[in-house]
């Protein structure tokens, strides 16, 4: 069972910031539960197959020097997470952002997503 930190990374790392498609679906097959949502500025999608959607968006109009990067330290309790993190070419990131999750049974069942003013 993985643990909050753990998930925060897998979401990032392994979800969002993967432009591997099957790498994206392992990772999002190890972190989701069946009823997951995703917040973000666009609204709210449900379910791993959705979330997937999003990331696969994120990344498909994104410039190939892109990457996702962790952006300060996560914060993490047994339910919930915190992990700021940062898009764009490296050390010239054009959004930051934090993503704040909740986790049940070892499995995020939400993910929101704040951007940074500015």
């Amino acid at each position: 069972m993985s643990t909050v930190a753990e998930l925060l990374r897998l979401n990032l790392h392994g979800v969002f910031g993967n432009r591997d498609a099957a790498v994206r679906r392992d990772a999002a097959a190890r972190a989701y539960s069946p009823g997951v949502t995703l917040t973000d500025p666009e609204g709210t999608v449900v379910g791993p197959e959705a979330v997937l959607a999003s990331a696969a968006a994120l990344l498909k109009d994104a410039p190939e020097e892109s990457v996702l990067v962790e952006d300060g330290p996560a914060y993490a309790s047994d339910t919930t997470g915190v992990l700021p993190w940062a898009f764009g070419p490296p050390g010239a990131p054009v959004v930051r952002g934090i993503d704040l999750i909740t986790v049940e049974n070892g499995m995020i069942t939400s993910t929101t997503v704040l951007l940074a003013e500015g």
